[in-house]
């Protein structure tokens, strides 16, 4: 070979060995980015281009997906019952995106997920147009229309969430106001127009926010069961029915500010059984002061305070604060200052009393199946913290009992042999405590094997009903009845 002829065979490879590596470069080390990349329509494209799997509750579908009659994007999602399933689904757009289950599992749900592969192979060779796989989840129907129901029925702002306590399961996930996501599913003008009306600038309500999930809210009195756990496990009292050390009035250390009770009610010396039935303010505001701010904060954290949880749907993160003064603490620990906390954390802390101090991871996703509905993988419950030795946990579940048969919380009885406790909480906000009070019922039940199916956690913001008419025993509680009921009849 002449010398030109092989500068030219060399350059001519060099330019081979350049594409190649270039072709694995993005192959292998960019696929990932250009995948994800939202500016890459291709991969829109693929996503809408067969029907996508289903979110199913109770072994039918909530979702769907249509065929579309302009575009490139064949399919769009459906939506059965979109505003009372939206905390659950989220949205799967065309032009928007997707959110929630609609987003965390859109590999499942678009069958392209790395665990469905031996799936999509088949699929290829058999010729068989792609399909999505499906998420199972935890959710409950009739516990579901409950909670629906009794926030609607309000027509103000609320949020529920139910727990089964053995397991960690969610049975219940309600958030309103809310928004169909069948709306915007598309990629038209029209589209556009509905998701423009459903945000906060534009919408004052925020219909788009996830209250159950997402909004944290000072817990008022339902905050005293951490604090009454909090005595209990440190050894401030070993009882419910022993005399507290709580004088009337009683003045915040460090300050010269009395610390008031919600009306003239038996708070002085109370014990702590008497304490939580009539919500006693001075009672478990001196409870956190004298534990201190480290030992409250250390049980908050166990029963999930201060951590995202991941459901697999991310929450919040609830809030009790390091660093206070005692006086601080004491106003914390009744639910105030800087406490703050999303309704799964509330409904947490009646799960992990319910369930004799074991908290449990809290889920919704049951099961992930393929097309053809194998499994792909199945959720276990796992073990959280144990914020409460059984012993004390029994204790404080006595407290609770008494909270519902002759205390604050008698909206909430359910006969038949079911057994309920809870706690009622009424939390100021606003400047100076000026905006109407939240409306705050934490609970569960009990059935005569003395099994726990269900815990619940309600808040209720009505911001057009009268002041004095605001109480978790007169909004919240009925709310919490109903869905409990709904799970006990559906268990039937």
């Amino acid at each position: 070979m002449n010398k030109p002829l092989r500068r030219i065979a060399i350059f001519c490879g060099l330019l081979v060995l350049a594409l190649l590596i270039r072709d694995n470069w993005l192959q292998y080390v960019k696929a990932d980015g250009l995948r994800a990349d939202p500016h890459n329509r291709r991969v829109t494209i693929e996503r809408y281009a067969n029907p996508r799997g289903d979110i199913i509750v109770d072994g039918d579908p909530i979702t769907g997906s249509a065929k579309t009659k302009h575009g490139d994007f064949r399919y769009k999602r459906t939506y059965k019952n979109g505003p009372m399933w939206a905390p659950v689904t989220g949205y799967s757009s065309q032009a928007f995106d997707g959110s929630f289950l609609e987003k965390v599992e859109d590999g499942i749900l678009t069958g392209n997920d790395d665990r469905l592969f031996f799936r999509k192979t088949l699929d290829m060779i058999t010729g068989k147009e792609q399909q999505g796989g499906n998420v199972v989840t935890t959710l409950n129907a009739s516990a579901q229309k409950a909670a629906w129901d009794g926030l609607t029925s309000r027509g103000g702002k609320g949020a529920v969430v139910a727990l089964e306590p053995s397991t960690g399961k969610i049975l219940a996930l309600a958030s309103y106001p809310s928004y169909d996501p069948s709306s915007f599913a598309g990629n038209t003008d029209a589209d556009g127009k509905a998701w423009n009306k459903l945000q906060k600038k534009n919408n004052p309500a925020d219909p788009m926010l996830n209250r159950a999930l997402r909004e944290t809210y000072p817990p008022g009195s339902t905050f005293k069961v951490v604090t009454a756990a909090a005595a209990l496990e440190n050894g401030l009292y070993t009882s419910a029915d022993a005399k507290t050390k709580s004088p009337l009035p009683w003045i915040m250390p460090g300050t010269t500010t009395q610390l008031k009770n919600e009306g003239d009610i038996p708070c002085e010396n109370a014990t702590m059984r008497e304490a939580l039935r009539v919500s006693c303010n001075t009672v478990f505001g001196k409870i956190g002061a004298d534990l201190g701010n480290d030992k409250m904060l250390a049980e908050a954290k166990k029963f999930g305070f201060d951590s995202e949880q991941f459901t697999p749907v991310r929450s919040n993160a609830s809030v009790f604060s390091d660093n206070m003064n005692p006086s601080q603490t004491a106003l914390s620990s009744i639910g105030q200052f800087n406490t703050a906390a999303t309704p799964l954390q509330m409904a947490m802390v009646a799960s992990a009393v319910a369930n004799d101090g074991k908290l449990m991871k809290p889920y919704m996703v049951d099961e992930l199946q393929s097309s053809n509905v194998d499994p792909v993988a199945k959720t276990q419950p796992e073990e959280l913290s144990r914020p409460l030795s059984p012993e004390n946990a029994q204790i404080l579940q006595s407290m609770m009992e008494t909270v519902v048969k002759d205390g604050t919380g008698k909206k909430a009885l359910i006969g038949g042999g079911v057994t309920v406790g809870g706690k009622t909480g009424t939390a100021q906000h606003g400047v100076a405590n000026s905006a109407n009070p939240y409306a705050w019922f934490i609970s569960y039940a009990k059935l005569s094997d003395n099994s726990s199916p269900v815990a619940v956690a309600v808040v209720v913001e009505d911001e057009n009903a009268n002041r004095d008419d605001i109480s978790g025993g007169g909004l919240a509680a009925p709310i919490a009845k109903s869905v409990m009921e709904a799970v006990i009849n559906s268990k039937k």
